[in-house]
């Protein structure tokens, strides 16, 4: 039997360069599934990403996923792009399985938290305030840099990261400090700054996009006080889910959210095309 993709639409063609298309899974010209691959918003048309791939669960268990996927890498080259990237749902066992099988490599994950009504105290001696405006253009610089490392780590080139790092810094913190639903505070223990946090407030959850305990005072249980006081400000706001990234490889990081109570909600991975 031969397993295809069959275009369902035409060549999606944005004014940025920005390429999709939706394809049918075939067995033999009989559709089994679905497919949808596009170049990344973020780092441009030299990076493919899948959307979306579902087999109909009547032919699951039979090779088509692999075989759809293997498929949309050969999209992906021809279109010119040099990686290509998919994120799986932490319950999808079987798809995260397939994609490592495939030589995907796990870049990042997605974790979440249930929170309940009553803000969690922190330690003794410690505690949180406003980031001010003189702290700003320091913490802004750094955590870009910080972030934009972070990928570069993993496999995007250097221009492309930074570019990334600062479009979401904008995107995110288009009034600085200002901005409405973005808090941005600095902890101190017996009144030494010891380190920053950046939480969002969605419309339902919260979310911490950037955390760090500074070098000088790792090691000491500040970056639990510094998820406390996230907690803490996102149960004040109302929110009772609240999510962050962490990126592979960090076991730190990893081993603390875990001791909190985070789960992991979604893997995404990337695998280069040689």
């Amino acid at each position: 039997m031969t397993t295809t993709l069959r275009p369902i639409e035409p060549l999606q063609r944005a004014a940025d360069g920005a390429l999709s298309r939706r394809y049918q899974v075939c067995v033999n010209s009989r559709p089994v599934g679905a497919i949808h691959l596009s170049t990344h918003p973020d780092f441009g048309p030299a990076v493919a990403r899948v959307d979306d791939l579902r087999i109909e669960e009547a032919d699951r268990g039979r090779g088509r996923g692999a075989v759809a996927a293997l498929a949309a890498e050969e999209v992906a080259r021809g279109w010119g792009c040099r990686t290509i990237e998919i994120r799986v749902p932490a319950e999808a066992g079987a798809a995260l399985r397939l994609a490592t099988a495939l030589g995907y490599l796990h870049r990042n994950r997605g974790m979440e938290k249930p929170l309940g009504t009553v803000a969690p105290g922190l330690p003794p001696g410690t505690r949180g305030r406003p980031l001010t405006e003189e702290e700003y253009g320091p913490w802004r610089r750094h955590g870009a840099e910080g972030y934009a490392e972070n990928w570069t780590s993993r496999g995007v080139p250097v221009a492309e990261a930074r570019a990334k790092a600062e479009r979401d810094t904008e995107r995110l913190l288009p009034h600085g400090r200002e901005t409405e639903d973005m808090l941005i505070s600095v902890l101190e223990h017996e009144g030494t700054r010891v380190g920053a946090l950046w939480l969002g407030l969605g419309e339902d959850r919260a979310y911490v996009y950037d955390v760090e305990t500074d070098e000088a005072f790792r090691g000491r249980g500040h970056g639990r006080s510094l998820m406390l006081l996230a907690e803490a400000q996102a149960i004040a706001a109302g929110r009772r889910v609240i999510g962050l990234n962490v990126f592979a490889d960090n076991v730190p990081a990893e081993r603390l959210y875990e001791s909190l109570g985070y789960v992991p909600v979604s893997y995404s991975l990337y695998k280069d095309l040689l």
